[in-house]
Formats: structure tokens, sequence, C-alpha cells
């Protein structure tokens, strides 16, 4: 197998050599985690795909989710002896990292890929078309560090296609977008173009867009099951279970990801301005550096706002997306203290459980 076509380059490979060096993994060599399943991975190497666990010195250095590997990682892996079956040692330095916080109460990071170079976008050119949440989408492509790419699926059964491309491009100002269709192959080879020369791209978008179809439409049929949608509202079931990168064959790899109706932006979000550049540039011709945007004088927002300039939806999004930051950020910050105190009482207690022997 020849890892170029998984996205191997000079850099990984000079990053490789540092870390076995480090390491001293003389007998490690170099994959790429194509699947992951409750700390269990698939790792493509030059010998082959290996089903690998990370070693035991690895996971006590580890100590939050982004320590361990993620599908798009490169790691340094070593064979077990006759069988295979690998270990992981080392994690190569990421390029970008694409993340949100997980669904339901609990504060903590969902890692969705990482090492990915496009994030497409994926909305339908139907009844399911969000502007909201492709707003959100755009944020934490930003924030991951990869290029946005906006693809609009179903053009074929799409009676008016031209206007959910200018509502995307209102979204996402600057930003490719290409309306696809996954049955006739229209503007998919658009999209392969974009993935040569050994590019990564993740999908992106909620149930019943279409991702499992645009997969096959780029990689082959059969590669992915398709499920359809409900007539009443267009929206879908999940196909994808689970996270998985594939390779192309025309070039590059995809890295597919189950639908996402719920997506909450990580802390760690500071592309809110990139995702609403709108947004920036008004609020730079205020006529005060500190305008809070809620009456003051000569206030750029809220006159584009009373003269439909900058629509209601779009800045209260906007607004509503800083809040939620701002809480995740205050919650995070209470936990990480909380976990400061616990590991100092810990220390105590082992202080006092094995004193000092005095002179």
């Amino acid at each position: 197998m020849n890892l170029k076509e998984y996205g191997w380059n000079e850099t990984h490979e000079k990053n490789f050599n540092a870390i076995q060096e480090e390491l001293k993994a003389n007998n490690c060599v170099a994959g790429r985690v194509t699947l992951e399943h409750k700390r269990m991975y698939r790792v493509m190497t030059e010998e082959g795909e290996w089903l690998s666990v990370c070693s035991g010195a690895f996971q006590h250095a580890a100590f939050e989710r982004r320590d361990f590997p993620a599908v798009g990682d490169w790691v340094l892996v070593e064979r077990m002896p006759g069988e295979e079956r690998g270990i992981i040692h080392g994690i190569l330095p990421r390029t970008s990292l694409f993340s949100r916080k997980s669904a339901g109460s609990t504060i903590s990071e969902q890692i969705i890929a990482v090492n990915v170079d496009i994030v497409f976008l994926v909305m339908s050119m139907n009844y399911d078309f969000n502007a909201r949440r492709l707003e959100r989408y755009l944020v934490a492509a930003y924030d991951s560090g990869a290029t946005p790419v906006v693809v609009l699926t179903k053009k074929d059964l799409c009676d008016n296609p031209e206007y959910y491309i200018e509502q995307a491009e209102i979204i996402a100002p600057g930003a490719d977008i290409y309306s696809v269709s996954n049955t006739t192959g229209d503007g998919i080879e658009l999209l392969t173009e974009l993935l040569k020369g050994g590019k990564t791209a993740a999908l992106l978008g909620s149930s019943g867009v279409g991702k499992s179809s645009l997969v096959n439409a780029i990689c082959g049929d059969g590669t992915m099951a398709v499920q359809g949608i409900r007539e009443d509202d267009a929206k879908g079931r999940h196909t994808t279970t689970h996270r998985e990168l594939l390779k192309i064959p025309t070039g590059g790899v995809l890295i597919d990801t189950p639908g996402m109706r719920e997506f909450q932006l990580w802390n760690e979000s500071e592309s809110l301005d990139s995702g609403f550049k709108d947004i920036e540039s008004l609020s730079e011709t205020c006529k005060f550096n500190d305008c809070r945007h809620v009456g003051e004088p000569g206030c750029a927002i809220q006159e584009a706002l009373d003269t439909g300039e900058l629509s209601t939806e779009r800045y209260a999004n906007y607004v509503k997306l800083q809040k939620e930051i701002a809480f995740l950020d205050r919650k995070m910050n209470r936990q990480a203290q909380a976990a400061e105190r616990d590991k100092w009482k810990k220390v105590t207690k082992s202080m006092r459980k094995h004193p000092s022997k005095k002179k």
C-alpha cells in the first residue's frame, strides 16, 4: 500500500522520524487511522491494515479526548508478531482538528476528524435547508484549520437551485459553493478535482442531505448504504453510524461522518468572526469602538438591521453563538478548577499516608 495515496508527505515523514527517535520506537511504522470504535482503531500502513490499540504507556500519558487517536490521525504503530494487529505508540502533529461539544448536557469534546484539508458542508436543496445550521458548520470549519466548501445536493430534484445558491452565498461569503446531483453526477467531477494530490476532505451534514449518496458518487456505487427521506419534511434517518476514512479512486481521501442535526460549537472556537464576516465588517464602522450594538448612536449594525441589509435572524444567531461559546467557556473553567482541586487533594492525601521521615 502506497501511503502517499492516503496523504503521506515529506512533513509527515520528518515528524515521524523525530518522534520515532524520541520514543526510541525503531519497530514502529507509519500508519493512518481509517476507523475508530471504542478505543479500537483500524490503521492503514504500507504493510496492510491492522486492528490496533494504544500502548499502556500511551494511555497512561493521555489526559483528555484529543490526546487519543481519531480518524485521520497519522500514528506510529508496531505490528504484533505474526498477527494483523498493531500497537499505537504515538501520534504525529495534527494539521487540523474538527470537533464539537458532545450532544446532551455533558461538557466534553467530540472529535469529528483530524488532518483534514477541506470540510464539505453538505446541505440539500429542499425544505431541510437550514441557514442557521450552515452558519454553525461554517464557524466550526474555520476554527478547525481546514477550508470550508459548501456542497448543495439534490440539484436534479430542485426547481430553483439559484435560490439556495444565493442563500449560501449570503451565509458563506468567500467560500466556494458547489451544487451537485448524486443521481446524474452533475458537479461531482468538480469536487473530486479538489482532492487530487493527496488532499483529505471530511463530510459534515445532517441526516437526509445525501452524504452517503455523495460518497457513492465520489468513491463509486456501493461504497455506502443509502436510505430515503420522509416526504413530509425532507428529513432522513442515520445511514452512517461511524466515522470512516475512504480512499478515492481518482486521488485523495474522504472522511464520512454520521449525520448531526444537533451541532454545538466547542469552547475553543475563535472563528466566529470568520463565519460572520459581514457582521464583523459592519461592527468596524460603528461610531464607537466599544459599541455594544444595543442602541448606541452611530451603530452600523443597528442601521443595517433597520434597512434590511442584515437579517434579524442572522444577527440573532450570531449573538446566540457568542453566548453559547461564553457559557461553555465558563463551564470549562469551572471544570478545570475542580479538576485541579481534586488533583491537589489526592497529592495531600498521599503525603499524609506517606510522611517524610525526620532525621
